[in-house]
């Protein structure tokens, strides 16, 4: 047998063994998928903490004191500024304020990216 009809024998089982390799992990992404649905569904019955946060402010302790009935306390956010809304106090959208009947709501106007949450943990 000559060189070259070695090195094509050679590329042939090549070629047979990665499709045989394609084969076994596309077989293997369906039972992976599956048990990652499966591991979803064991985590969907956790309870979150979803907070929504209208502003924030810093008072000092003689301030707060003074508060009463009727007093109004300045927040950092202007008029009109979309609300956060933490997940676990991980921001995780925007929103604004509606009513639903007769109860507040939040219509979510933007999701952060999975980029941006990571960049505010660091």
């Amino acid at each position: 047998m000559s060189e070259e009809e070695e090195k094509r024998k050679e590329e042939e089982v090549k070629r047979i063994k990665v499709g045989e390799l394609a084969d076994d992990f596309k077989a293997g992404d369906d039972a992976l998928n599956k048990l990652k649905i499966q591991n979803l569904d064991f985590i969907l019955d956790i309870p979150l903490k979803v907070t929504v946060e209208l502003g924030r402010a810093t008072v000092l302790i003689k301030d707060i004191l003074q508060l009463g009935q009727g007093s109004v306390l300045e927040l950092n956010k202007l008029a009109g500024e979309p609300l956060e809304i933490l997940v676990n106090g991980k921001l995780v959208a925007k929103g604004e304020v509606v009513v639903v009947n007769e109860k507040f709501g939040v219509r979510i106007k933007e999701i952060i990216s999975p980029i941006e949450r990571i960049e505010t943990i660091k």
